[in-house]
């Protein structure tokens, strides 16, 4: 007997509610198991990011090669990466242990990659550098990526301003990340103002839009979201569902955590979602 396994690579947040305690619980509560590789440590709560320390280098590398060496991974989720170098670490942490072809493209492993760029406060989580090595290495390297509207409007360069335009955005992501093999993308639409949201989830490999349809949840909880989605996601592909009925699990999972965790408080900010509301 094994477990599907994930391996999720991202930042520690001290309250909580995103990265890789967000990631940790969600692989959870979506029925898989969890291994991580720690980024930088963020001194944060539900009001905001304090201050982020960067892990070195060469213990983000050694992390993952440690992981991987022994337990394994089933998916790849990878959030925040908040410099140049660690995305380059990273990267090469991933050809090395043979995750992706030497050629630098198709992910033979299901790396679901949230290019977390802005925390729920709007403290930003990326340096300006690392943005462009993000798209150019790291991003071709996925088979899945899950950005919001702030964090596609940086990659595509352009606002977006309408539901009308994910479809469109989502091709253009999908074509500027592929390189040897498709790059699948999620565009979420919270950052809209809908009360009627409608992610898209373009699947590169067959090239078709699928709509994802849901009402606003009117709540501040929603710190982690992205995190949550995006490790959701992933744990779904290690289980061996397709493309397309991983998106929809994972988006009705994170439907459903905000829903149940909407009337809570936790601290005096943003605060989290529920991601057990599956299992009580």
């Amino acid at each position: 007997m094994q477990y599907p396994r994930v391996l999720t690579i991202a930042g520690s947040d001290s309250g909580g509610g995103a990265g890789i305690q967000a990631d940790i619980k969600a692989i959870s509560a979506t029925g898989s198991y969890a291994a991580s590789a720690i980024t930088a440590v963020t001194v944060q709560n539900t009001l905001g990011v304090e201050a982020v320390h960067p892990v070195p280098v060469d213990i983000i590398s050694a992390q993952i090669d440690c992981v991987l060496s022994d337990i394994g991974a089933d998916a790849i989720k990878i959030g925040m990466l908040h410099s140049a170098e660690v995305v380059l670490a990273v990267r090469d942490a991933l050809l090395r242990n043979a995750a992706c072809p030497a050629e630098g493209g198709a992910a033979s492993l299901n790396i679901v990659l949230d290019p977390v760029m802005v925390a729920t406060s709007g403290h930003r989580l990326i340096e300006e550098s690392a943005v462009k090595v993000l798209t150019e290495e790291l991003l071709p390297l996925a088979r899945v990526i899950t950005p919001n509207i702030p964090e596609a409007e940086i990659l595509a360069g352009r606002v977006i301003s309408s539901q009308e335009e994910l479809p469109s955005v989502a091709r253009e992501l999908s074509k500027k990340a592929s390189r040897v093999t498709p790059v699948s993308v999620l565009m979420k639409a919270g950052h809209l103002t809908d009360d009627r949201l409608v992610d898209v989830f373009y699947n590169a490999e067959e090239d078709r839009i699928v709509e994802l349809p849901s009402a606003r949840v009117y709540t501040q909880n929603t710190h982690g979201t992205g995190c949550t989605l995006s490790s959701a996601f992933a744990s779904y592909l290690a289980q061996g569902l397709p493309l397309d009925d991983a998106a929809r699990a994972a988006t009705d999972y994170i439907h459903n955590a905000i829903v149940s965790g909407a009337e809570y408080t936790i601290g005096q900010g943003h605060g989290p979602v529920n991601h057990f509301w599956n299992r009580k």
